[in-house]
């Protein structure tokens, strides 16, 4: 193992655990978020001295890795679901996943894009300028993404806050 190798072993082990969190932000659901981290991460070690030394800042081109490979997995992506056999049991309510934290239920509900804005401004800390970087648009598209984004998140929840009679 030469040097080269040895700097990105540590960066895997430095930024694992923010890229799954990041991805996870991004998808809502934590297979997937590490799917997509560690197919970022082949790709990334694959062309490792031309992302640390062009580059400048690995962990962006990685965070554009994941944001690229969800867009690919969503367009890709069939609406429908078929099965061989459909169930001839309903599921029991206990079945059924535990909904009760509406922000992030609202957030998945969102268009990628607006979700992924989100997620970067407000998870992850970026600045509007970053955002705009990272997802290779005008920083007039982030704000106003982030309106609408927000906008839209305060409706849903408006809509689903349970009636106190």
């Amino acid at each position: 193992m030469d040097d080269r190798d040895g700097d990105f072993d540590g960066f895997v082990r430095a930024r694992h655990h923010a890229l799954i969190r990041f991805a996870f932000a991004i998808t809502g659901d934590l297979p997937t978020a590490e799917d997509l981290v560690q197919n970022a991460l082949e790709r990334t070690g694959a062309r490792w001295n031309l992302v640390q030394f062009r580059q400048g800042n690995p962990e962006a081109y990685v965070r554009q890795a994941i944001v690229n490979g969800n867009r690919t997995r969503w367009r890709s992506r069939r609406r429908e679901h078929l099965v061989a056999d459909v169930p001839d049991v309903m599921a029991r309510e206990d079945d059924v996943p535990d909904r009760t934290d509406a922000v992030w239920q609202a957030l998945r509900r969102l268009p990628r894009r607006q979700r992924a804005v989100l997620v970067l401004r407000f998870c992850e800390d970026f600045s509007v300028h970053d955002t705009a970087d990272l997802l290779r648009c005008s920083e007039g598209t982030i704000k106003s993404q982030t309106s609408k984004a927000l906008a839209t998140l305060r409706a849903v929840l408006k809509a689903e806050e349970p009636t106190w009679t």
